[in-house]
């Protein structure tokens, strides 16, 4: 099974990434890659541009690990509500690409996490409605409030037991829904 884990965040030091890598490590027996927005920067998308020159190799490249992947963990970085610049660009040149969903129709945890106490909750319903509109097949979601409180940044796992629970009973969702078209 392949697990590509997205941090919808340009951040070096992205608490979402943090929450997608441990997600991912709750998947026993798959191969695991974790995606950083860094490496898919292009210009800001701009109708002109994709005209002139096309879609950018880079999102082509976000596209081939999306068609290569059996399940996404995608967990999204909230700024002012939505998403990241830098997750939304990639996500408008990927849209951009002829005759291909963005999301292909993978089975989907979307997961988010903030320091406050809505843990992402706005990225996370902007996502719900606009997703499956691009063939986003979101099996469940996951927030994770007060990251700084609920996370253990060294150990690379959540603090919170009734919240890890919550988490590791939507990850086997998600395997299960990859076992059972696998078969």
């Amino acid at each position: 099974m392949k697990i590509l884990a997205v941090a919808g965040s340009n951040s070096e030091t992205s608490i979402n990434k943090l929450l997608v890598s441990y997600a991912a490590s709750l998947i026993e027996n798959a191969e695991i890659e974790i995606v950083d927005m860094n490496d898919f920067e292009m210009p800001i998308y701009k109708h002109q541009r994709e005209v002139e020159s096309g879609v950018p190799q880079e999102a082509k490249n976000f596209a081939e690990k999306i068609d290569a992947a059996d399940i996404l963990l995608i967990s999204l970085s909230e700024h002012n509500g939505t998403y990241s610049t830098a997750f939304k660009n990639v996500f408008d040149w990927t849209s951009r690409i002829k005759q291909r969903a963005v999301w292909n129709e993978k089975p989907m945890l979307l997961m988010a996490t903030a320091p406050g106490g809505r843990g992402g909750l706005g990225v996370l319903e902007a996502a719900e409605k606009r997703f499956p509109l691009h063939g986003g097949n979101i099996i469940d979601t996951f927030t994770l409030p007060f990251f700084n409180d609920n996370f253990d940044k060294e150990a690379i796992k959540i603090s919170n037991t009734e919240k890890d629970s919550e988490l590791k009973e939507k990850i086997a969702k998600i395997s299960a829904v990859e076992t059972i078209l696998e078969k």
